[in-house]
């Protein structure tokens, strides 16, 4: 079964905006973080990796919702694990986020651990 895709509409507007309303599970308040669009596909990843953050959240629980201007989007979070995906992900957010202050945080989530928590938001 292929993996469902955002509509048009709602793609247009993640790769258009700076960052993603997100929110883990049920029980997590909306936030806004980084992400990135390749390949028509929505990626995050996670700078803090904390025990009760969003990503942990979703390594548990992999449903959750993003929120765009006038509604609220069901997704699935998927691991992301092929190196195709992995360094296409990293050149993105290295494209997206240029400015002096962003440089390091760019680095950071290109690496490591960081890096290992590459998650695809996908609609259900």
């Amino acid at each position: 079964m292929a993996a469902r895709k955002f509509p048009a509409r709602v793609l247009r507007t993640l790769t258009e905006s700076r960052y993603v309303w997100i929110r883990a599970g049920t029980v997590h308040r909306f936030i806004g973080i980084w992400m990135v669009v390749v390949a028509g596909r929505v990626f995050v990843r996670s700078w803090t990796l904390k025990p009760e953050g969003w990503y942990r959240t979703f390594l548990s629980d992999p449903g959750g919702a993003i929120r765009l201007a006038d509604r609220t989007v069901r997704i699935r979070a998927v691991r992301t694990r092929s190196e195709r995906l992995l360094s296409a992900v990293d050149r993105a957010y290295a494209e997206k986020y240029t400015s002096a202050s962003s440089r390091k945080y760019v680095r950071g989530m290109s690496r490591g651990r960081r890096r290992g928590s590459t998650t695809e938001l996908v609609p259900r």
